[in-house]
Order: structure tokens, then C-alpha cells, then sequence
């Protein structure tokens, strides 16, 4: 039974997360198709790029919304360590989505938005990180970077081993998807916050 509801906490977790908001945002403001704008990525650093920052902010928040959602749920009918799986879930979910062909965004907007659910204080920690690293270097895929490297530590202290463990194996996760920014990055090639391509985080 509880293989059933590992199970079950996983594919909700996954289809939530596999929900595209940028794309089905973009396409419905009429401005194309947010694949074949700068990066190519359905995140909401990508969005921005269309010139529309109520669509951003809406990607944004609806990305770290369904994070957050697969979490709270799986938590209030299966239980904390479903919860945790659906959490893992949903940002593989929005990372390789089975409607676009397993081609999604970077992960870091759905990563927030489980991490708030599963423990606020968690969130706020690596939320912070992100700002300070993105203020103090002007990289947004650094600052994703180093905020999700950091967030398996805030886990262990405020939370525990089990949200550290499901941290660290989305951080893992994370990292893979930037590995085009990691290569930027060590070879100083990495466009930084304001430039007209950013690389994305989301």
C-alpha cells in the first residue's frame, strides 16, 4: 500500500509540474510560441523576454504555485513522505514535461514553490540566497545555483534529514539542467541580470 501511495503522490506530483503556464500564457496573449524565443525555455526568465512582465510574474508565480500545491496536497491525504515525493515529482514534472515532449524549463521558479510548502522558513533562507548572490554577481543561473546547493543545509537545520535528502536530489537535478550555464559560467561567457539574453533559471 505504501509503494501505491508513493506512487500515486508521484504521478500527481508530475502532472501538476508538467503544467507549461508560460507557454499556455504566452500563446494565449498572442505572442507566438515561448519555444522559439531566446533560451527556449518555458520558464519565466524566458517570458520576460517577450517584453511582458505581467506575463513573467504571472509564470513565475503560477510555476512556484503548482510546486507548492503538489506538496501541500499529497501532505493532507497521503502524508509527509509522499509529500516529499510529489515535490521531487513536480519539478521533474515542469523540468520534462510529457506534453511538450519532455522539453521544460529549468526547474528553479517549481523548486521555490515546493520548498515554501514543505517548510517556509526553508524557503525564505534559499529565497534570500538567490537575491544576495543575484545582487552581489548579476547571475541568475549563479544565483539559482548556489541558493539550491545551500538549500539541503537550511533543510537539515530547519527541517530535518528527509526535506535535506529531497533537496539535494533536486539540487542534483537542478545543476543538470544548468549545465549550459555552468559551462557560461566557467568560460565567462554568461550573460548577466539585465542583458538582453539572460540566461534562464526557470
Amino acid at each position: 500500500m505504501f509503494t501505491l501511495t508513493l506512487f500515486i503522490a508521484a504521478l500527481g506530483g508530475y502532472l501538476l509540474g508538467s503544467v507549461p503556464f508560460g507557454l499556455v500564457l504566452v500563446r494565449l496573449a498572442g505572442l507566438g510560441d515561448i519555444r522559439e524565443i531566446g533560451s527556449k525555455s518555458i520558464g519565466a526568465t524566458n517570458v520576460l523576454r517577450t517584453g511582458r512582465k505581467d506575463l513573467a510574474l504571472a509564470t513565475l508565480l503560477l510555476d512556484a504555485g503548482k510546486g507548492g500545491i503538489a506538496v501541500l496536497l499529497a501532505r493532507y491525504f497521503l502524508g509527509e513522505i509522499p509529500a516529499l515525493v510529489a515535490g521531487i515529482a513536480a519539478f521533474a514534472g515542469h523540468c520534462w514535461p510529457i506534453w511538450l515532449r519532455f522539453k521544460g524549463g529549468k526547474g528553479y521558479a517549481t523548486f521555490i514553490g515546493t520548498l515554501f510548502a514543505f517548510n517556509i522558513i526553508v524557503g525564505l533562507l534559499v529565497g534570500a540566497t538567490w537575491l544576495i548572490v543575484a545582487f552581489a554577481r548579476r547571475f541568475s543561473s549563479l544565483a539559482a545555483l548556489s541558493s539550491a546547493a545551500a538549500a539541503p543545509v537550511y533543510a537539515w537545520i530547519w527541517s530535518g534529514p528527509a526535506l535535506s535528502l529531497a533537496c539535494a536530489i533536486t539540487a542534483l537535478f537542478l545543476y543538470y539542467r544548468h549545465k549550459e550555464n555552468i559551462l557560461r559560467l566557467m568560460n565567462g561567457t554568461e550573460p548577466k541580470i539585465g542583458d538582453e539574453k539572460t540566461s534562464s533559471a526557470s
